[in-house]
């Protein structure tokens, strides 16, 4: 932390990268503009999808795990390709196992709506 960033300037300064940091995923990475796209349709179907507070919990949780989840994928993939473009393992690796974390992300949003829609409509 920067000395007398505390309290107030330090939230002021984080909101601000954070922002920061949203706007640059959503201008330069397809997917996560896919994603948000998405979840802002999910996100009113979500209360009448689930029956109460834990159910809506879960299916927006779900969604918001996928944008966390392609956050970090975005940022991983983003270092390892300022460190250089040539083709490493370690590269394809790191960019391997950020892919697959948000492939896990989507298969638990999927199956969290599946569930919980099959036992709204279905059960």
């Amino acid at each position: 932390m920067k000395p007398g960033h505390t309290g107030l300037t330090h939230l002021k300064h984080s909101t601000r990268y954070s922002l920061k940091g949203l706007n640059a995923a959503f201008r330069h990475e397809a997917a996560f503009r896919q994603e948000v796209g998405i979840t802002l349709v999910l996100l009113p179907l979500a209360w009448w999808v689930g029956d109460g507070p834990l159910a809506w919990l879960m299916l927006i949780g779900s969604c918001v795990l996928v944008l966390i989840t392609e956050l970090l994928n975005s940022a991983i993939e983003s270092v390892v390709d300022r460190i250089g473009t040539e083709h490493h393992e370690l590269s394809g690796r790191a960019k391997d196992i950020g892919s697959a974390a948000v492939m896990l992300a989507l298969i638990l949003a999927g199956l969290t709506w599946g569930l919980l829609g099959w036992q709204k409509f279905l059960g």
